[in-house]
């Protein structure tokens, strides 16, 4: 499925098939984003510490996730989940979004101010 097809505008956390949309608070700007894969469910975070917080399933069919921004595109690392395809769970949390947002109505640009933390681990365990 293509990006932007189905885009959910406001919506934090949408899962599709092969892909998860993440909608950020702030618009030209860099967020400083922080992924770790996990063998089984990482710790509950503090919810306390994020302004967003969601869980998705996620299915990989390579075992590798691409990153895609509008502005930006493809990255060109890939985050290697395993040596093959699976199902596995994630959960993203955001903080600084209050912060994007304003920097965004104001300034127009803002480096990582909105940070994110994007946790896998397989749907199994």
């Amino acid at each position: 499925m293509p990006f932007p097809d189905d885009f959910a505008e406001g919506v934090f956390l949408n899962p599709f098939p092969g892909r998860l949309d993440v909608y950020s608070a702030g618009h030209t700007h860099t967020a400083a984003v922080t992924v770790q894969v996990w063998d089984g469910p990482p710790p509950a975070e503090n919810p306390g510490k994020w302004d967003e917080q969601a869980e998705a399933d996620f299915e990989s069919a390579s075992g590798e996730v691409a990153v895609w921004s509008m502005g930006l595109g493809r990255a060109d690392d890939v985050i290697t989940l395993s040596d093959s395809g699976g199902s596995w769970r994630v959960r993203v949390s955001c903080s600084g979004r209050r912060e994007a947002a304003a920097l965004s109505e104001q300034e127009g640009t803002g480096h990582g101010v909105e940070k994110y933390l994007v946790q896998f681990w397989p749907a199994e365990s």
